[in-house]
């Protein structure tokens, strides 16, 4: 799918599809270095880092551990409504290992604060987060974030997992999407 496919939906592309290739092999190599030696359990958030934990993966030179959790605080909307409901928990026992959570785009950033609380709880040796996306202006709560690909302004984006009412997760670009789509 490209940005022709997508007629009057997309408003700008923010983030190219060349962009998010590059930055995800930069910070697969920075993981590689922090985590020399060690196992990686790398904790995709679905549905939205599905397209971030396979390329980030495959960009990777250490063997990693994936697994899955599905998380939810949005609904339909375009807001975060701070409501945390786990939808898939993990397979794996997180004791003693080093989980690196994946994750789309951090918001307000309630629903990942609540996520490292819950992993944190479960006796890893170290928790980290590596996001695609960050929007400094919309967050909520103070989260110490490792591994951060771009940081975006405050609107709505989709693309590259990102959606709107499961839409537009496989454009391979991140874009805000047109006010006319969500209105």
């Amino acid at each position: 799918m490209d940005s022709q496919d997508l007629g009057t939906d997309i408003e700008r592309i923010l983030v190219t599809e060349e962009q998010i290739a590059s930055r995800l092999r930069e910070l697969a190599a920075d993981i590689d270095a922090d985590y020399a030696g060690k196992d990686i359990l790398v904790v995709g958030v679905l549905k939205g880092a599905v397209m971030v934990m396979a390329d980030l993966a495959r960009a990777l030179h250490s063997h990693v551990t994936m697994d899955w959790m599905a998380v939810s605080s949005y609904g339909s909307g375009t807001q975060s409504s701070g409501v945390v409901r786990i939808l898939k928990d993990l397979d794996a026992d997180l004791t003693d290992r080093h989980v690196l959570i994946v994750e789309d785009i951090i918001d307000s950033g309630l629903t990942l604060s609540w996520l490292i609380a819950n992993l944190n709880s479960r006796g890893p040796a170290s928790v980290e987060v590596c996001t695609l996306l960050r929007k400094p202006e919309a967050a909520k709560v103070d989260i110490d974030v490792k591994y951060v690909g771009f940081d975006v302004p405050n609107e709505f984006v989709v693309g590259y997992g990102l959606d709107y009412s499961e839409k537009y997760r496989n454009v391979p670009f991140v874009a805000t999407l047109a006010p006319h789509v969500y209105s």
